[in-house]
């Protein structure tokens, strides 16, 4: 579904941000990727996303080639990044500005119901807490109903019990939605209670150590020793990347 072929980034000032990274997505499919700084993990998503220009490689969608920005691959970034100046439904709706009114808020309001916000569609961003404003940028994202969803940690900013209360909403969208994610993130128990296959990135330059199969059924269960086990292998893993990847850096 989603192919990524030998993708590689130099940057003109000479970082080599990401190196011979290859991965082909299932739909549907949950994809997180972890790793220390340097590990090309931002160079990624804006690969994906056509923000910037591979130096090597290609990406193609359904076998489809993509080369620039595509309306079928969204993505959330770390900060809601809502517009202050439009309401919740204004925001939701601002990319569907080509629909007739009716049908713009019918299915702005559904979003709204999905993501538990019904009766906020006249708030103004100012109004909402941290969890709410990522949630209406989860449903601006996923309202234009894109094949592929690019998050990059867009949780991170948000205390614990949000940041959980927020990983189960996720999972509720994408089953709903049935949209395939790669999620950025460096929690490494984000990583495995969320996703189907971890990809677990080495730095300096970025490239792909490992990729783990979780193989564990949902829901899943936080404190069951099977995810604990998940984690100390990932733990483990990323561990091992960055002592590499201070190696490598020395010389």
């Amino acid at each position: 579904m989603l192919d990524i072929r030998s993708l590689s980034k130099i940057y003109p000032n000479g970082t080599h941000a990401l190196q011979d990274f290859s991965l082909s997505v299932e739909k549907g499919e949950l994809i997180a990727v972890v790793g220390g700084s340097g590990c090309g993990k931002s160079t990624l998503l804006r690969l994906l996303s056509g923000l910037e220009a591979p130096t090597q490689g290609e990406i193609s969608l359904e076998g489809r080639r993509l080369t620039e920005p595509d309306a079928l691959v969204n993505i959330v970034f770390q900060e809601p990044r809502l517009f202050p100046w439009l309401t919740v439904a204004g925001n939701i709706g601002f990319g569907l500005r080509h629909l007739p009114n009716s049908d713009r808020e019918e299915q702005v309001s559904a979003s709204l119901e999905k993501i538990g916000l019904a009766g906020y569609e006249e708030r103004w961003i100012k109004e909402l807490s941290g969890g709410q404003a990522q949630r209406v940028a989860l449903a601006r994202a996923l309202v234009t109903k894109p094949s592929v969803l690019l998050l990059d940690e867009p949780f991170s900013a948000l205390d614990a019990m949000t940041r959980a209360e927020l990983q189960d909403h996720l999972i509720d969208l994408w089953r709903l939605n049935a949209t395939t994610m790669l999620l950025v993130t460096h929690d490494i128990e984000e990583a495995a209670f969320l996703a189907d296959r971890v990809v677990v990135m080495s730095p300096w330059p970025g490239r792909i150590l490992e990729v783990v199969d979780v193989g564990l059924p949902r829901q899943r269960n936080r404190m069951s020793d099977e995810l604990a086990a998940v984690k100390r292998r990932l733990s483990d893993l990323l561990a091992h990347s960055l002592n590499n990847g201070v190696r490598t850096a020395r010389g």
